[in-house]
């Protein structure tokens, strides 16, 4: 049983993550900017924690950080705003880590996406950029730092139903359920093995146990 913090803890994935966490005993803060979504986290197993982590500082984030045993990174911006992502996506995130660092938190996963990387190869008129360039700041900030990280890697996400396979071999960025992302993050943070490694992943044929092992 792990006590674990969640930020971006009302986002799509961390609601279908946070009851996986719960039911196998795992203690959960969902850290969460609006407060009216509280009631829906507290539904799903986690203990929502409300604070702007655009506005928090290193030490503050700490405070928030400290006491946990991992840290799980599933917020963004959700795009539009330039300015924002990269306050968000790069900026907060690194904070973050900055912050796990200071508390004393070593275990860091990031969920970033398949195409993740500073060769991401998007062009720089393209509303994707930002994101795509704020994604590959963080993760290789992430990737320098001292923390026992992992940089999931999902492709195109859906909303089908959770198969429990993946393929984390693929070449190729191609879809994954949003459920099965969840179920990657849980199994990542029960596997020191994932520790300093990045993992892209499909839908796939291999339970994702297994996925993770390879």
């Amino acid at each position: 049983m792990a006590n674990i913090i969640i930020f971006g803890g009302h986002g799509r994935v961390a609601l279908l993550l946070e009851p996986i966490l719960a039911a196998r005993g795992d203690t959960v803060t969902a850290v969460i900017r609006n407060a009216s979504h509280a009631a829906e986290v507290a539904a799903a197993g986690a203990a929502p924690l409300v604070a702007d982590i655009e506005q928090l500082d290193v030490d503050a984030l700490a405070g928030l950080i400290e006491g946990h045993d991992a840290v799980v990174w599933s917020a963004g911006a959700g795009g539009g705003d330039p300015a924002r992502t990269r306050a968000v996506d790069q900026e907060a995130a690194i904070r973050t880590m900055e912050a796990a660092a200071r508390a004393g938190v070593q275990r860091y996963v990031m969920v970033s996406y398949f195409g993740a990387s500073p060769d991401h190869g998007i062009d720089p008129g393209h509303p994707f950029f930002p994101y795509a360039k704020a994604k590959a700041a963080a993760d290789e900030y992430l990737r320098a730092s001292s923390l026992d990280w992992t940089v999931l890697g999902p492709s195109t996400l859906t909303f089908a139903e959770p198969s429990g396979r993946i393929d984390a071999e693929a070449g190729e960025s191609a879809e994954v359920s949003r459920a099965n992302v969840a179920l990657t993050v849980a199994a990542t943070l029960a596997d020191e093995r994932t520790i300093r490694r990045t993992i892209r992943f499909n839908d796939g044929d291999t339970p994702i146990a297994a996925a993770l092992r390879a």
